[in-house]
């Protein structure tokens, strides 16, 4: 399984959001620009995402995005399935809609597929924004000392 752009900037374009919204409404540009994302494309994710009831915007001179909830009750699982739909790797074993072939009743490698597509949701889902921005804040810690010489 390899994630399109849609996804990869979708996580990070999130993750921004969540660190610089306690500032208030964030504008696009804002983000685009921390992200090197175009304005346009991350415009397309954020309406997706708007839409997904994953943020909110606010019009007007100070406005820009904030997000819907708390970014502990918010997966990376449910930003992906917003932007890129099902996670599973093959159709036949799509969740909602899954898409029969004619050898779907005796096909033994459905069960790989299957136990694929559980994993990389029960990984996806295990990972909130709070947990990315914990560890944002570990991993940029050494930014905030001063070595002098």
């Amino acid at each position: 399984m390899k994630l399109s752009t849609k996804g990869r900037y979708g996580v990070k374009s999130m993750l921004d959001l969540a660190l610089h919204g306690g500032e208030g409404p964030v504008p696009l540009k804002s983000i685009a620009e921390r992200q090197d994302i175009s304005e346009n494309y991350l415009e397309q994710l954020f309406a997706t995402l708007r839409k997904a009831g994953h943020l909110k915007s606010i019009r007007g001179a100070q406005g820009g995005y904030i997000l819907a909830h708390d970014p502990k009750n918010i997966t990376i699982g449910s930003i992906l399935r917003s932007l890129e739909g099902s996670l599973a790797p093959v159709e036949c074993v799509v969740e909602d809609d899954p898409i029969k072939c004619s050898k779907s009743d005796r096909c033994v490698t459905k069960i790989v597929w299957k136990k694929i597509r559980d994993k990389v949701n029960e990984a996806v889902d295990s990972v909130t924004l709070d947990d990315l921005i914990e560890e944002y804040k570990k991993s940029n810690t050494d930014d905030a000392y001063i070595y002098y010489i």
